[in-house]
């Protein structure tokens, strides 16, 4: 692969050539790694999308969400850039990566690029390196990048130390506001979207979105939060009602953090995080290595037969590295 040529085809917004990117920064192969190294450090440093978190548990219609806002973007200029994260089968690592079929009008727009990814075993929703997915494609020009997790529950706030903006997408009904206090997820969204807020679900998504602002204000402030944040409100995908507030009220509470100096401060906060993030994978990586991993699984025969303590084994192995 020409990293020289992929260097210069991404800043001119070739479509292709910002796929087999990403492709290659997804490789787990040690040439394909330094590669994309190579390529990251020769694209210009630049670009700045507005970066958006979303997740939501699976059937509250991310993907119909994601569809109407992105068209909504692109009808306004904007070129839009979508990284959809698919869980993989534990059993047999696959995944189904149907997200440009669900987003059928949006992956025909000529402004919008979606890239389904499977999650491997990475946890916290989103694949190992989205982080690098998303500099790609604010090199290639896009001016909003949306970030969907995998959809699974209260554990993926690993997309809060990627994204500038974290949106969480409710169905009506949801629960009460004791459900809106919980740790962990709800804690890191700036703003609560309430779907399918449209016909007979329209006034249940009143109550959830009434119940779920009552239970935001019952959270301790963060300082990076203006007075009206973090807020709920309603929406429909289906029926492309409240987009336009929803984006509002995102760029306003982008604006807010730009003026009030907590912009630089928490990319720089992220970029320290997804260093010792690499640190610690790589340092990982070496248990795979053939003569560390025959070390290894000869301890963890020892441990298993009783031979051993499991601390002893371990402090021993951690020694072996060492020297």
């Amino acid at each position: 692969m020409d990293i020289d040529d992929l260097a210069i085809r991404i800043p001119a917004q070739d479509r292709r050539a910002l796929a087999r990117a990403i492709t290659l920064v997804e490789s787990g192969r040690a040439d394909h790694r330094a590669e994309a190294a190579k390529l990251l450090a020769a694209l210009p440093q630049d670009g700045e999308a507005l970066r958006i978190g979303l997740s939501g548990t699976p059937g509250v219609g991310k993907s119909t969400f994601i569809e109407s806002f992105g068209m909504m973007l692109t009808g306004m200029g904007k070129r839009v850039a979508v990284l959809a994260v698919d869980p993989s089968s534990s059993r047999s690592g696959g995944s189904i990566l149907g997200d440009k079929t669900r987003m059928d009008q949006l992956s025909r727009d000529p402004n919008a690029f979606i890239r389904p990814s499977p999650s491997q075993t990475q946890l916290g929703g989103v694949a190992r390196r989205t982080r690098e997915a998303v500099r790609l494609c604010e090199a290639a020009g896009y001016d909003v990048v949306l970030i969907e997790t995998v959809g699974v529950g209260q554990s993926e706030t690993v997309v809060a130390e990627m994204s500038d903006l974290f949106v969480l997408l409710l169905a009506p009904a949801g629960g009460d506001e004791l459900q809106g206090v919980k740790r962990g997820i709800m804690e890191m969204a700036d703003v609560i979207l309430i779907n399918k807020a449209d016909g007979e679900l329209k006034a249940a998504a009143t109550r959830t979105c009434a119940d779920y602002a009552g239970a935001l204000r019952l959270l301790r402030k963060r300082p990076q939060d203006p007075p009206d944040y973090p807020c709920a409100m309603t929406v429909s995908a289906l029926e492309e009602n409240g987009l336009d507030k929803a984006w509002q009220s995102l760029t306003d509470l982008a604006k807010w953090r730009r003026e009030n100096g907590f912009w630089d401060r928490t990319r720089a906060a992220q970029a320290r995080y997804w260093f010792m993030e690499d640190v610690k994978q790589r340092l990982l990586a070496q248990l795979s290595e053939a003569e560390t991993k025959a070390r290894l699984d000869a301890l963890s025969d020892a441990v298993a037969a009783g031979e051993q303590d499991p601390s002893a084994a371990a402090q021993a192995f951690i020694e072996g590295l060492r020297r």
